[in-house]
């Protein structure tokens, strides 16, 4: 035996379409559209062919449209949505109803009868009586039995105002998010790192527990999580921090702009990822279009829900170059002497310190005194003291190079420190002195720059400051000589 439900059938003569017109959940309208079929056959035969032309060139005529059809009727629910008290109420108020937004898309419903379609479908504004905006969706269809003369068309309204609304809310909220994004004063990257986390799994599914020394290594593995990085979005202040004129540009040259120094960096990031740290910060530098170095507070955070994949990444980077330069200027002047730019006293008496206890030995030792300092500031004024200063600043670092402790220590007193230097390369460096002295001297007119020399030169099993004494004893020898040479008072 069969257990399919057994089918009754309904005559037709059972149903009263009317009570169905007007009890159905949606808005309905019976409506009379032949005028406007008259209206097109009428622009037709005056050889009217392209609608949507015609309707842009004579916007009235879309109005001509509107008039011209005839509601027949409507259902409880369309005078519930429109808050009319009747039929007649409605049809009174229709001006009311079909207006102001609808236009350009009755236009374009109006030209979808006139191609030749049997209805059309679209989404519409219509107006409540009392004012309040509804949103549509409008189904339309010319009846059967009446394609020739289209004198009954049934109409659909479903109210979608909650839908529109939401979607409308949800765009401003994507429109205000975008803005945020591409107008914050910082520069933000929406990266995807889900490479860079399936090579971390692979680390740790071959057994790896300290990444640390894995990393020291496998020094490579670093490039290789940066080139597995998918920049998705930079926003506007990201182009002007590296100097790119499109997104496109600074896509393009990614390898200019992370390299070298961020390398460094970069590890310490994968450090703190390896460790579960999905938000971090650090100061890194990252490097302009243009070759310049761009240092930067980098904020890193793997946006919610996209913990398990890190496809989502976003990365701030707040531009402290400027304050990087300062606190450079400020260490700077706390380790050299403002006026020579050779280093201080205070790093001198530091590094002397820490050549005692570490070496390396032997250890070489040049004091150097400023011949007729003095007298140039009596008769020719400071500048021209100062002048003579600046001088022998770019003697010493000029002869001993970067890299050198070559420091004022006082007045117009000057030491060099010269770790791993014998007695034979301390007189190759006081040769190197004196050469680039007189270089000098052939490029400036006034004073002569002159030094009174001094070395000395002590083993590991000698104190420094043995070194040191002799150097400065040497000195104040060669500077007698000089006086007496030069027939003037060694004070002078």
């Amino acid at each position: 035996m069969s257990t399919s439900p057994r089918v009754s059938p309904v005559s037709t003569h059972d149903v009263n379409f009317h009570d169905l017109f007007q009890l159905a959940p949606i808005s309905l309208w019976l409506e009379d559209f032949s005028a406007i079929k008259a209206l097109f056959d009428d622009w037709r035969s005056a050889g009217i062919a392209d609608i949507d032309a015609y309707f842009a060139a004579f916007p009235e005529q879309v109005e001509a449209c509107s008039a011209a059809i005839r509601v027949l009727d409507v259902n409880q629910r369309t005078l519930q949505m429109f808050g009319a008290r009747d039929l007649a109420h409605l049809v009174a108020n229709l001006g009311a109803v079909f207006r102001d937004d609808m236009h350009d898309q009755h236009a374009r419903d109006m030209a979808a009868l006139w191609k030749g379609h049997a209805g059309f479908n679209s989404q519409s504004v219509n107006y409540a009586l009392d004012g309040r905006r509804i949103d549509v969706q409008v189904n339309a269809r010319i009846l059967p039995g009446h394609e020739h003369d289209w004198k009954r068309v049934m109409i659909s309204l479903e109210d979608i105002s909650d839908k529109v609304s939401a979607q409308r809310g949800l765009k401003f909220s994507e429109q205000y998010a975008r803005g945020l994004f591409e107008h914050s004063p910082v520069s933000l990257w929406v990266e995807n790192f889900s490479g860079v986390r399936h090579l971390l799994q692979g680390v740790r599914d071959a057994g790896i527990t300290d990444f640390r020394v894995f990393l020291d290594v496998h020094p490579d593995f670093v490039s290789r999580c940066i080139q597995e990085i998918q920049v998705i979005d930079v926003n506007q202040q990201t182009l002007t921090l590296f100097g790119a004129r499109s997104k496109e540009e600074l896509l393009a040259n990614l390898d200019k702009v992370f390299r070298d120094d961020m390398l460094e960096h970069f590890t310490g990031q994968l450090l703190d990822l390896w460790n579960g740290k999905l938000m971090h910060q650090r100061e890194t530098v990252n490097y302009a279009l243009g070759g310049s170095e761009v240092n930067v507070f980098l904020q890193f955070s793997v946006l919610p829900g996209h913990e398990d994949s890190w496809d989502r990444v976003l990365i701030a980077l707040t531009d402290i170059t400027a304050r990087k330069k300062a606190e450079a200027y400020l260490e700077f002047l706390g380790r050299h002497d403002a006026l020579t730019k050779l280093y201080n006293r205070a790093y001198y008496d530091e590094e002397l310190m820490r050549l005692a206890r570490k070496g390396p030995y032997p250890i070489s030792v040049v004091i150097a005194d400023l011949n007729g300092l003095k007298t140039s500031n009596d008769t020719m004024g400071h500048a021209a003291g100062d002048g003579l200063l600046r001088r022998a600043g770019e003697v010493l670092k000029k002869a001993v190079g970067d890299g050198v402790c070559a420091a004022r220590i006082g007045g117009d007193e000057f030491a060099v420190l010269l770790p791993g230097v014998d007695e034979r390369g301390v007189q190759e460096v006081v040769n190197r002195i004196n050469a680039v002295t007189t270089l000098n001297n052939q490029f400036y007119t006034g004073a002569p720059l002159s030094f009174s020399l001094g070395v000395g030169t002590c083993g590991q099993d000698q104190p420094l400051s043995k070194a040191i004494h002799t150097a400065d004893a040497q000195m104040y020898a060669v500077k007698r000589e000089f006086y007496a040479t030069e027939g003037k008072d060694r004070r002078h």
